[in-house]
């Protein structure tokens, strides 16, 4: 593995955590889903560089599109936050 790839693999590395993170801490439901979708997109990414193309492709559709967009789908249905 060249230092490049290397060094785009560790910022994935560091997005992923972050945004793992994030969908934990934020209050806010939408942002919550936001960030794991984003999580997901960064785990794709890294799949794609470890030569896994299959595997990133099935992140994307499974977890950064279906899984995502239910989860939205489901705030948007019911009440999905309480006011303060």
């Amino acid at each position: 593995m060249d230092p490049a790839t290397l060094v785009i693999e560790i910022i994935l590395l560091g997005f992923t955590v972050v945004f793992g993170v994030l969908a934990v801490e934020f209050k806010r439901l939408v942002y919550a889903a936001v960030s794991l979708a984003l999580m997901s997109i960064s785990i794709a990414l890294i799949f794609f560089l470890l030569s896994a193309p299959l595997v990133g492709v099935l992140q994307l559709l499974i977890y950064a599109g279906a899984i995502t967009i239910l989860f939205l789908a489901t705030i948007s249905l019911t009440k999905g936050e309480e006011e303060e």
